[in-house]
């Protein structure tokens, strides 16, 4: 059954988008995990630390022809977004995938675009 027919930016339809709240904490995570994955080095280097337990900023670098402060730089992004976790080992710093931010990140954009959330609002 399809849905009665609204006229475009009718009055009571206008009201009730204006006042839709968000969280904007949340949004603003969603957008820096979106970010920091949107690059194809940070996507691989991703992709890399989710086939091995935890991986020095060497060893990460041996994937790429970038200097090691380009890495670094990539790391502490993926790292601010929630992505990846460093522990120190001495000098060495070894990164691991933080499979619960992707995971986090995965749920929330699939409550994005699930029906059972929708109430079936005309506007």
């Amino acid at each position: 059954m399809l849905a009665p027919a609204r006229r475009c930016c009718a009055t009571d339809c206008a009201s009730v988008i204006a006042r839709t709240a968000f969280h904007e904490a949340d949004i603003t995570a969603r957008a820096a995990s979106l970010t920091a994955l949107a690059d194809p080095t940070r996507l691989t280097i991703v992709e890399l630390l989710a086939r091995h337990e935890s991986l020095c900023v060497c060893e990460i670098q041996q994937a790429f022809d970038l200097s090691q402060p380009t890495v670094s730089h990539h790391l502490k992004i993926l790292r601010d977004a929630g992505l990846v976790d460093v522990e120190r080992r001495g000098t060495w710093a070894y990164y691991s995938l933080r499979r619960d931010g992707i995971k986090d990140l995965l749920q929330d954009l699939v409550s994005l675009v699930r029906r059972d959330g929708w109430r079936g609002s005309r506007c």
